[in-house]
């Protein structure tokens, strides 16, 4: 019964390492895995969200004028109330009725999150 044991483990050790080298084995990683990036978020920022909520975040950037629904100001008291996990939906499913428009396919999961982190520093 030992011998059984030890030669299934031999095997598995052996495939193991014959797959690993040549990335027939990935580990799932999400997004979640990794802390968010600040300085990436404040990039993706920038390039996606700044000209409508400013660049300091207070919903005044040279967007927001032509705009019928005001840009949230991510340094009003509300907006710091917020979990991570709403500012998350937000940006990924947008809001109803409002200019801001769902970000899911345009940025990926982990990009969200940084910009998320950026968001926050705004807000504090």
């Amino acid at each position: 019964m030992q011998s059984q044991y030890t030669e299934n483990l031999f095997f598995i050790v052996g495939l193991w390492t014959l797959l690993v080298p040549i990335g027939l084995v990935l580990s799932p990683l999400y997004a979640q895995d990794y802390p968010p990036d600040i300085t990436r978020g404040k990039a993706i920022y920038q390039h996606h969200c700044q000209d409508c909520h400013g660049l300091t975040g207070r919903g005044d950037g040279p967007a927001a004028a032509s705009l019928k629904v005001s840009p949230a100001d991510f340094q009003r008291f509300r907006s710091f109330l917020k979990s991570d996990e709403e500012l998350l939906r937000t940006i990924e499913h947008g809001v109803v009725f409002s200019p801001m428009h769902s970000w899911r396919g345009q940025l990926t999961d982990g990009e969200m999150q940084d910009a998320v982190a950026y968001i926050r520093l705004l807000s504090q």
